[in-house]
């Protein structure tokens, strides 16, 4: 499911070879078309037809306008449902690529080669695709694996330091949720940068595969995979609302501080552990004012995200350092309290 590929790009290569598409459809965005691509079709020994479709960049263009826009283009390209689908890009290329493959004839294959600290570690792993709607991510989807995922680590030394960060938020929830040893590996990292993180991506992909590989829709353990997304979710919508967009690496840093400090109100972690990974999480992620919001627009948001029933806020959080729970029913006071911590940070 996961292969890393050498500078050749030999294991792609292979892959096409063996599967015998129709047409190869590569999705990029306009930074990856110029970043990335002139390095994949520099590489690609084929002789099928290919296509290659250029969106904009940018969260905001994961919407339904935008894979009706693609639909059309495959249907103008008269793609069969033996066409492959390359989604080169971050999380918002796999994400609605994967969402329109899945869709377009009821299915057509597709693999993602993520560029993306981001897409590497989390959102090419993992079959959830989706687009954001009203303001609410990922609130229309579906669960459609990819045939595979092609990991190349040199992509990462294009990327913007902010980029980097992002996806470091999600390799540390994987430590936080499921391994304290990657935890503490990662909080050793005194340098966000593509060399210090080379060798630890593969243990972060390795990690969600193997949630996933137990519970692929979700019904149980992969629900842990949420952790720091119920407070980063509302947060990173209402930051969307007034065209202030920030990484969603960053809204879940700001979620996981919420939601280890909600599992010490609940009695899982002692403060000591809260006090430990909230430190380690502000080392690295600098405060983000919620000052803008008011609570009630937080619980709204955090009511439609997509793990609640009944009406009920349900959370992941920490059971213990390197172990998540779920489906975790909590007060509102607490979420108040909650919400209170996090705006004193800013006086601390």
């Amino acid at each position: 499911m996961i292969s890393f590929l050498d500078d050749d790009f030999s294991a792609l290569n292979l892959f096409i070879e063996n599967l015998k598409p129709s047409l190869l459809l590569i999705l990029v965005d306009e930074n990856t078309h110029e970043f990335c691509l002139p390095l994949l079709l520099g590489n690609l020994e084929t002789e099928l037809p290919f296509e290659i479709i250029e969106i904009e960049a940018g969260e905001d263009l994961k919407t339904i306008e935008t894979a009706s826009h693609l639909w059309e283009i495959l249907a103008e390209f008269k793609t069969d449902r033996n066409a492959l689908m390359i989604n080169l890009g971050g999380g918002v290329i796999t994400d609605l690529g994967g969402f329109v493959a899945s869709t377009y004839k009821r299915g057509i294959k597709f693999i993602n080669i993520p560029t993306s600290l981001l897409g590497m570690c989390d959102a090419s792993i993992g079959g959830k695709t989706g687009i954001d709607h009203a303001f609410l991510k990922n609130i229309v989807g579906t669960f459609s694996e990819a045939e595979e995922i092609f990991a190349f680590p040199g992509f990462l030394k294009t990327l913007p330091f902010e980029q980097l960060r992002s996806g470091f938020a999600e390799m540390l929830k994987h430590g936080l949720i499921a391994n304290e040893k990657h935890w503490q590996d990662l909080i050793s990292i005194t340098e966000i940068s593509a060399e210090h993180l080379e060798n630890h991506i593969l243990r972060s992909m390795e990690i969600k595969e193997h949630v996933v590989e137990i519970d692929f829709k979700e019904q149980n353990i992969r629900k842990t995979l949420n952790f720091g997304h119920t407070f980063g979710h509302a947060f990173e919508s209402l930051f969307l609302q007034k065209e202030n967009i920030i990484p969603h690496g960053e809204a879940v840093a700001m979620g996981m501080i919420c939601e280890t400090y909600l599992s010490y109100l609940q009695n899982y972690i002692s403060e000591e552990t809260s006090k430990h990974i909230i430190t380690a999480l502000q080392f690295y992620f600098p405060y983000q004012t919620i000052e803008g919001f008011n609570d009630g627009e937080i619980t709204k948001l955090m009511l439609n995200d997509k793990k609640n029933s009944s009406g009920e806020i349900k959370f992941s959080l920490l059971e213990r350092l390197g172990k998540g729970n779920f489906d975790i029913k909590v007060s509102e006071n607490a979420v108040l309290k909650t919400l209170e911590f996090y705006r004193n940070l800013a006086k601390q």
